[in-house]
């Protein structure tokens, strides 16, 4: 297993600046605001010749019970515990704080590791890196996260833990893919719809942090899990992310970046469940994250979070897929999973929902069951004449799947009317049994072998 590292330190002093340089990409959302990181992250990474999990947390500062604060306080505490060794960065360049001081006596009494880094160190920050020996951590080690100034020391500070640390892999072999990857789902919707809440009640545990207030998650946080199937189990890696707002509404820098770190979630998923409010479903933001899951080429499930405060369901049941079908007609199909992500009450109809979805969304076809398809579909419905000339399509077969990708060969391609491609897409859907993910049919112009053959 590789060495678990976890970054702490009060607000604004580097960590997440560091954890991107050594994460080698911005994974973690960085700015001058300080207390932007709430959540703790994790990735895994090699940093020189060994593996270590990485951890950023949010800044620890003191707060009253029951505060944002305190509940953020909670889970870096959290990283700590679970941490085979804690990175601790101070700011050399605003010097050592009473609080630098506390956290410091906090980790000395603690049994695990601790290595004290001081960040900022360009410039005048050498003043400060000569203060921070008064914490009692031994000799810091002094970096600029900002400028990738002393990864080098860095390494041999944490080589000696890494080296104590059995590094041990284990590979299993799954009949659904090959080679075995997580399954990513991203769970996406307006701000406060219950997605910090779901994925807790999923882990049982509180992994994330949740309360009344909208907007408490800020970045794209991914944690593994393993689901116990019916008949496999599944490793699964769960993608909280910031809420969505329109976007005339999204103001500052910070929501700005959110925003986008939600859509590159999209994007890097393989199912995405959308969350709506039971008492406020399908407004116009929730169709747009759909629709723009399905542009990305995204297998789609629908979740309506707070069922449990629904009173007349069956009637509302039935509104909910009425709705689906006239609002998102390009997701035919789209599987409904109404749940309680506060009590847990219906969460064991969403994975089963999930892996379905993702099934379909790799799905293989053969080419001789598609031109069956094909010849009874257009034998059912011809393609139209166009300027008196009848179109004939003359064979299709499937590129590839994630999603699911035809191309049919006919004559005059480009004159074929987007109603009869949807005619045959939906007819692809119902003969193969693919629903509520994107299908692409592309229709291509078939080579004439003789254009330039000379006479």
């Amino acid at each position: 297993m590789s060495l678990r590292v976890a970054i702490v330190g009060r607000p604004n002093v580097g960590k997440s600046t560091l954890f991107n340089r050594l994460a080698g990409q911005k994974l973690a959302l960085v700015d001058d605001m300080p207390g932007l990181t709430r959540d703790r992250r994790e990735h895994e990474i090699r940093f020189g010749d060994f593996e270590l999990t990485l951890i950023d947390t949010a800044g620890l500062e003191d707060a009253a019970e029951g505060a944002l604060e305190a509940r953020m306080r909670k889970g870096t505490e959290q990283a700590i515990a679970l941490a085979d060794l804690t990175l601790f960065l101070v700011d050399a360049r605003a010097g050592i704080t009473a609080f630098d001081e506390e956290l410091a006596q906090i980790l000395r009494s603690g049994a695990k590791p601790v290595i004290l880094v001081a960040n900022k160190t360009e410039g005048r920050g050498l003043e400060g890196f000569y203060e921070a020996y008064r914490l009692g951590l031994g000799e810091p080690v002094a970096i600029s996260a900002e400028h990738g100034e002393g990864m080098a020391d860095l390494y041999e500070a944490i080589r000696p833990h890494a080296e104590g640390k059995a590094e041990a892999e284990e590979t299993e072999a799954y009949e659904w893919d090959d080679p075995l990857k997580p399954l990513r789902v991203a769970v996406v919707g307006r701000p406060n719809a219950g997605k910090s809440t779901l994925i807790n009640q999923i882990l049982k545990e509180d992994r994330l942090l949740v309360g009344p207030e909208a907007g408490i998650t800020r970045d794209s946080i991914g944690v593994e899990w393993q689901w116990e199937g019916p008949d496999r189990n599944w490793p699964v890696k769960l993608f909280d992310t910031a809420g969505m707002r329109k976007r005339s509404r999204v103001q500052n820098r910070v929501e700005k970046m959110s925003v986008a770190d939600t859509i590159r979630a999209i994007r890097f998923a393989e199912v995405v469940v959308v969350m709506m409010d039971a008492a406020t479903p399908y407004e116009k933001q929730d169709l747009q994250i759909a629709d723009l899951a399905v542009r990305e080429g995204r297998a789609v499930i629908l979740a309506v979070n707070k069922w449990d405060l629904i009173e007349d369901r069956s009637e509302a049941g039935l509104a909910l897929r009425e709705a689906a079908g006239r609002l998102l007609p390009q997701l035919p199909g789209v599987p409904i999973v109404t749940l309680s992500a506060l009590t847990g009450k219906g969460l064991n109809k969403l994975m089963p929902a999930i892996t379905k979805v993702y099934l379909d969304w790799n799905a293989q076809v053969k080419t001789s069951a598609l031109n069956e398809w094909l010849a009874a579909a257009t034998q059912a419905h011809p393609p139209p004449a166009v300027r008196g000339r009848r179109i004939k399509i003359r064979y299709v077969a499937q590129i590839k799947t994630r999603p699911p990708t035809f191309v049919a060969h006919c004559q005059r391609a480009e004159e074929v009317p987007d109603s009869y491609q949807r005619y045959l897409v939906n007819s692809l859907r119902d003969a193969f049994e693919i629903q509520a993910v994107p299908i692409r049919l592309y229709l291509r112009k078939q080579d004439n072998p003789y254009a330039d053959r000379k006479r």
